[in-house]
């Protein structure tokens, strides 16, 4: 590029750098950039555009007043419609004959202070209470439950329905049905009550709140025994431990098959089942007793003699025993369903 060309372009482009820049300069021109760049005299610097004057920003002319916005939000926020959406208030306000804003600008100036989300003043309910049941003799505190047995086909079950003494673990009343009905389970309640011979206002009955365990001829009948009935609260089998273990006891021994044939197997094997459970299964929350002896009272002679026993295998040899003299474990005084941190369960 000569010279005096080279000069041309310089002044050409030089003259529109300040107003649009070099790019678009070259482009109006029709130079490349860099031939612009090469033209122009050893340190001369291209002049920066002019800033652009700040723009006020424009008031739109159909926008609502302060006061129009004030008067839309204290409605949006009174008590009539602080639980309404903005369409709704909209469409209300339409039937009355009034027209303060379209629903899009109530939407807007709620979406400004952060009110746009669920508006409905929510419900609370106050939490179920933690049931703290205590139990120190036989027959002051059950606990019931039904769990399912696998039937011969699938989707086929029978229900066992047991009611379990927490003090002694002892099998108090149980059941084999077809079907889980709130009219059988009041009949297994009301029968083992009798058998037991439980007074008014001694035992409590704790359940869960299953279909049957909730409904109102089980609750009738619990009023006319004299039995105070205590429910776990919802979604909580921790609150039912002693009949989730004896289930799970029940399921996990040896011979208990997948599927029972019929119903019949299914109560020869509990009949069995229970039978051993009470009477030869030394359980470990009770000192390795059997439950039905200490349902019955026997688990302190129970204890008695094993101390005897105890005592003569250390008058043997004593030498075999370093710390302490041996003895056998401790019957519980109390059973707890939620025991309070507070408390200290003694010994007996």
């Amino acid at each position: 590029m000569s010279t005096a060309i080279a000069a041309a372009v310089d002044d050409a482009v030089g003259e529109l750098v300040p107003l649009v820049g070099a790019k678009a300069g070259c482009a109006a021109v029709g130079v490349a950039r860099a031939s612009f760049y090469r033209a122009r005299p050893a340190g001369k610097a291209t002049a920066a555009p002019s800033p652009e004057p700040e723009r006020k920003p424009q008031v739109q002319p159909r926008a609502l007043s302060e006061a129009e916005r004030a008067a839309v939000l204290e409605v949006l926020h009174s008590k009539r419609f602080a639980d309404a959406a903005p369409a709704t208030v909209y469409a209300t306000l339409l039937d009355e004959g009034t027209y303060l804003a379209s629903e899009s600008t109530m939407y807007r100036l709620l979406r400004e202070r952060g009110e746009t989300g669920d508006r409905r003043r929510h419900a609370t309910h106050p939490a179920k209470v933690k049931p703290e049941l205590v139990a120190a003799s036989p027959n002051q505190v059950w606990s019931w439950d039904i769990t399912k047995l696998a039937g011969p086909a699938k989707w086929t079950y029978y229900y066992l329905y047991l009611i379990l003494d927490i003090f002694s673990r002892y099998p108090v009343g149980w059941m084999v049905a077809s079907r889980e009905s709130a009219t059988l389970a009041e009949r297994l309640i009301a029968e083992t009550v009798r058998k037991q011979q439980a007074d008014r206002n001694q035992l409590t009955l704790h359940a869960d709140r299953g279909s049957s365990m909730a409904s109102k001829p089980v609750a009738f009948l619990l009023a006319d025994l004299g039995v105070t009935k205590s429910h776990s609260r919802p979604h909580c089998s921790n609150d039912n431990p002693y009949s989730e273990a004896q289930f799970k006891t029940l399921k996990y021994r040896p011979d208990f098959p997948d599927r029972f044939g019929c119903i019949e197997d299914a109560r020869v094997f509990c009949d069995r089942f229970f039978a051993w459970y009470a009477h030869d299964h030394r359980h470990s929350g009770i000192g390795l007793h059997t439950p039905a002896d200490v349902h019955y009272g026997r688990a302190h002679t129970v204890s008695e003699a094993r101390g005897r026993v105890l005592d003569a295998a250390h008058a043997a040899h004593p030498e075999r025993f370093v710390r302490k003299p041996p003895q056998s474990p401790k019957l519980p005084a109390a059973a707890w369903i939620n025991k309070p941190q507070d408390k200290e369960e003694p010994t007996q």
